[in-house]
């Protein structure tokens, strides 16, 4: 008999089937003993009246992977209106230790640091595992988006010889005697490959050294990066995004039901053309300083809450950021050169994805390192691609944990991330 998941059972009414997965709740009353049984899917009841499957089940503890064969049968009040009757249970391993805290709970218990400790374990919860679900079906809307619009998907190298963002914190190593460094993004070299396939997109770690210790930052996180060539400004840059965004919502609504259903957490509509302010606007809205460098995380929450009350949107575009905060690669506005043709795209008061148009000119690179008082040097092979055409071009990348942190609503973005890496985690 073929294994089924426990969203199948009503399909099965009626007839024998085979269940497996993990005890995860048990009810042993005087003359009758309720099993629920959990599987990637979902739950399962299963109701045993003898009296030795009682007594066996009074054995098997919470979170032990078992086998079930019986009979499906209607019940309205069982999950998915059907239960499992008449079980032989089989367990498929020794008797599980209890975990660090209940799974069957509604809601996870225990503080923030217990959950990621023991994260193997506790990322059984369903409201838990929900997340992540949502997040994979985030990034499967992510490519399958970029793919229709001609992108390739490119894996660049996570080993580089110099830092991508001058000035930026980044971790170094020991590449056989020689310095390297964990990549802070692949932001040179799918710059690089717009000038082989003109549309690349990646999907993987970047490592930042920077020693924050916050609800939104981590040491690694994963990037959604994009770059395209020929386009006349960061707004083409700005469309693609949108419907990059546009794409994995509707995908973790197509993909990702039940775990939205989990979590009580709706899917915000996407506007045709999501609002657009830019910075010095922003400033002047927000009462500070023309010369105020960039947002500051009260800036983004209160841009936020402006985008929803004059827009009705949960997305706000925020662009001509600074030149001085931007990084050399960025292309100046040539009608106002003290600001740049980049933006940031703020989800529910969070900066979700940075992005604009690049240089693509050799000597504009050399002349901006220059201003910035740094050589050619340590980006020579980068720089030197230029001299042999490039389109213009720019691109975004999205961080993913945020996306599903302002999703689902989660207070701090190790909860949407497997395994954190931040300044004081490197286990699990």
């Amino acid at each position: 008999m073929q294994r089924i998941l426990s969203t199948e059972l009503p399909r099965y009414a009626g007839q024998q089937v085979r269940l497996a997965g993990w005890i995860h709740r048990r009810r042993l009353l005087k003359s009758v003993a309720f099993l629920i049984l959990r599987d990637a899917a979902g739950l399962a009841q299963v109701v045993a009246t003898g009296a030795a499957v009682r007594r066996q089940l009074d054995a098997l503890p919470e979170e032990t992977v078992v086998c079930v064969t019986g009979t499906a049968r209607a019940n309205p009040v069982a999950p998915g209106g059907v239960e499992v009757v008449d079980p032989a249970v089989v367990p498929l391993g020794d008797p599980a230790v209890p975990p660090p805290v209940d799974l069957y709970r509604p809601e996870p218990q225990g503080a923030l640091p217990t959950l990621l400790d023991h994260a193997p374990v506790v990322l059984r919860h369903p409201k838990l595992r929900a997340v992540h679900e949502v997040a994979a079906a985030a990034v499967a809307g992510y490519r399958s988006t970029l793919d229709g619009q001609r992108f390739v998907e490119i894996h660049t190298p996570k080993l580089v010889a110099s830092a991508t963002e001058s000035g930026a914190n980044v971790f170094a190593l020991d590449y056989f005697g020689r310095p390297a460094y964990l990549a802070q993004s692949p932001q040179f070299y799918k710059q690089l490959l717009v000038g082989v396939f003109e549309r690349v997109y990646e999907v993987g770690p970047v490592f930042r050294a920077e020693p924050h210790d916050t609800v939104r930052h981590l040491a690694q996180y994963t990037s959604l990066d994009a770059e395209l060539g020929f386009i006349t400004g960061e707004r083409d840059v700005m469309a693609v995004a949108r419907d990059a965004v546009a794409g994995m919502l509707d995908e973790v609504g197509a993909r990702a039901p039940a775990a939205l259903s989990t979590l009580d957490c709706p899917v915000p509509e996407v506007p045709a053309e999501i609002p657009a302010v830019h910075f010095a606007d922003a400033m002047e809205l927000l009462g500070e300083p023309a010369d105020t460098p960039d947002l500051a995380p009260a800036h983004e929450r209160w841009l936020g809450r402006w985008a929803r009350r004059e827009y009705g949107s949960d997305l706000l575009f925020v662009t001509g950021y600074p030149m001085a905060k931007r990084p050399f690669y960025t292309h100046p506005d040539p009608a106002r050169p003290a600001y740049s043709r980049s933006f940031d795209l703020i989800f529910r008061g969070l900066e979700l994805a940075t992005g604009g148009q690049r240089l693509h000119r050799h000597a504009d690179y050399v002349a901006a390192l220059a201003a910035r008082g740094e050589t050619v040097a340590p980006y020579q092979s980068y720089v030197d691609a230029f001299r042999h055409g490039m389109p213009p071009h720019g691109g975004f990348a999205i961080g993913l944990e945020r996306f599903t942190a302002q999703l689902t609503g989660a207070r701090n973005v190790r909860e949407t991330t497997l395994f954190p890496r931040d300044l004081h985690r490197l286990t699990p």
